[in-house]
């Protein structure tokens, strides 16, 4: 199992291979993603910054947990392994929906992805991994709309894109898993 190479997909959302990361974003592939919304009781959304480190949008913030399929792994299990490794949570996780979207980003390399956004719900504080992770808060939902519009630089493009696009469904799961 080679945790460089992710699942390249057809239009359908088929796997039709395997591919290293940073070759697929620099050809623009069609590959599959996952994006992993955290909440709390209290209605606040868990949010990241990612390291510095990172080979694209290092130190945007972003939401809790985002990573790709891996070679001989299944969606089922990925999805808990990155969000431990990420973000040192764990807990259950549902599937919000799907979307797919293609941006090209400052340093050349390309996002085209058809990605599946992941909600959850987790009290307390995570305990990052510092070569995922720079910085981490819980926030207000509101708060988070109004910061993405006031300062949309500061942010990745496929958060803003999830909040952006599907905000009333993220919202609603939100209020969901916190119980409001």
């Amino acid at each position: 199992m080679d945790k460089n190479q992710i699942a390249l997909v057809n239009q359908n959302d088929n796997v039709i291979g395997f591919k290293d990361k940073q070759q697929v974003h620099i050809d623009g592939d069609l590959h599959r993603a996952f994006s992993i919304l955290i909440c709390n009781g209290n209605g606040q959304m868990l949010i990241h910054k990612r390291a510095f480190s990172k080979y694209h949008s290092p130190g945007l913030w972003t939401n809790a947990c985002c990573s790709h399929l891996t070679q001989g792994e299944e969606m089922q299990n990925v999805i808990f392994e990155r969000l431990k490794h990420e973000m040192g949570i764990t807990c259950n996780l549902n599937h919000l929906f799907t979307f797919h979207y293609r941006v090209e980003l400052d340093n050349g390399l390309v996002e085209n992805e058809i990605d599946w956004v992941y909600v959850g719900k987790f009290e307390g504080n995570p305990n990052p991994n510092p070569n995922e992770v720079n910085d981490w808060k819980w926030v207000d939902i509101d708060w988070l709309l109004d910061d993405i519009e006031e300062n949309p630089d500061s942010y990745t493009y496929w958060f803003k894109y999830i909040l952006q696009n599907h905000k009333e469904e993220v919202v609603l799961a939100i209020k969901q898993c916190s119980g409001l």
